[in-house]
């Protein structure tokens, strides 16, 4: 049995259903029929297309201020790439001293030969040496190099041996 002998079989049964029905029922059945197709295109194709428009309507200003951001940063990061590198001054020996001792941290040893420092601390907060590691890497570009944190029984406290280097931009 083929596809077309099978759907001219269908077809037979619905013409046969369709002239069983009186007039009235045909009507009513083609109202309906009309109504379901109207309201599935409706569904299918209309609502999705107007519910799209509307949230866009809606998101458009957040858009375009997100857009207006996005290109004053991007004439920032332009501005600041043709702006040559600022150079920062050495640290010394004093600068390091007294910005440790500003943040309550006193070291056992301190010795500083050219860009390098090499700092001993003992018994120190460990939130004050971070706080004091991020300042000095604002402020002065100072990066670790090496670091040895032992945590002692007091909780908070370290042990440290800091290597630090700082990059003055002066080798770049």
């Amino acid at each position: 049995m083929s596809l077309a002998t099978t759907i001219a079989q269908y077809r037979e049964r619905a013409n046969a259903l369709w002239l069983a029905r009186t007039d009235q029922e045909r009507r009513f059945l083609a109202v309906g029929g009309a109504v379901v197709l109207l309201a599935l295109l409706y569904l299918v194709l209309i609502d999705p297309a107007v519910e799209g428009r509307a949230q866009l309507r809606r998101q458009l200003p957040q858009l375009r201020q997100q857009a207006a951001e996005l290109q004053s940063m991007a004439q920032e990061a332009n501005t600041l790439a043709r702006a040559p590198a600022t150079q920062v001054a050495p640290i010394t020996r004093e600068g390091v001293t007294s910005s440790l001792s500003g943040r309550g941290l006193t070291p056992q040893s301190l010795s500083m030969t050219g860009e390098f420092i090499k700092l001993q601390l003992n018994n120190v907060s460990f939130a004050g040496l971070a706080t004091w590691l991020d300042e000095q890497r604002r402020a002065n570009r100072v990066l670790v190099q090496d670091a040895t944190v032992t945590a002692l029984p007091t909780a908070g406290q370290v042990d440290a041996s800091l290597t630090l280097r700082q990059n003055t931009g002066a080798s770049q």
